[in-house]
């Protein structure tokens, strides 16, 4: 019998679900907004049954609000909600960062390789080259997170991928030439790594995710 390599198939609510949570809560126009359904469908090419569907497991991740005869709004996240975030990720970041090193595994290769694609991007100032660049980040740190070889660890940094995307984002608009910064403060990550530099390593992860902290925070 031949293997069967097809993709899976997606239900109409998961299509619902990926599309809404990648591409349009990402979008810096979405906060503040409420979310038509109709037009969703329309777009992803489904019903609004699984729109509606998908809209409630995203509500029930915090990332949107139903609100009664006005559908799903787009809450703004709070100081309090972004510093948390930043603060979950440096705790997972910085475990992963250790656990690869004491393994003799630090994942530097894929990390340089995930940089060099956001240098690429770093001059671009148009939000699809943002959204790009920012995609690239997460994928970044997610590949330190996956080296600490926990399926746990891996699939709950994974979860914070949206709100990740939508904070990086609005830290790039918030000040001038952040793609470059970043790009440098990703360098000084990847070699405290290379170098088997625990105690660094940790450093410059904190020191990367504080001052995008402070960016969203002045902003």
């Amino acid at each position: 019998m031949p293997k069967n390599d097809s993709v899976p198939v997606l239900s109409g609510r998961e299509k619902a679900y990926n599309y809404v949570k990648d591409q349009v809560l990402t979008a810096l126009p979405a906060t503040g907004t409420f979310l038509n359904e109709q037009e969703l469908a329309t777009s992803i090419g489904v019903s609004r049954t699984p729109v509606r569907e998908a809209l409630l497991m995203l509500q029930a991740e915090g990332l949107v609000e139903m609100v009664p005869k006005r559908g799903a709004h787009v809450p703004a996240m709070s100081g309090r909600q972004i510093a948390e975030l930043m603060d979950l990720r440096g705790v997972l970041e910085r475990h992963a960062a250790s656990r690869a090193l004491a393994e003799g595994h630090a994942p530097v290769a894929a990390m340089r390789a995930a940089l060099t694609e956001q240098e690429s991007l770093a001059d671009a100032d148009d939000e699809v080259s943002a959204r790009e660049f920012i995609a690239w980040d997460s994928r970044f740190h997610q590949i330190l997170v996956d080296s600490a070889g926990s399926e746990l660890l891996s699939s709950t940094y994974a979860g914070l991928r949206a709100r990740q995307l939508r904070v990086g984002l609005a830290a790039l608009f918030a000040t001038a030439n952040r793609q470059q910064r970043v790009c440098c403060e990703h360098q000084e990550i990847v070699d405290a790594l290379d170098n088997g530099d625990e105690p660094l390593a940790h450093a410059k992860i904190d020191e990367h995710l504080e001052i995008t902290l402070q960016i969203l925070l002045r902003a």
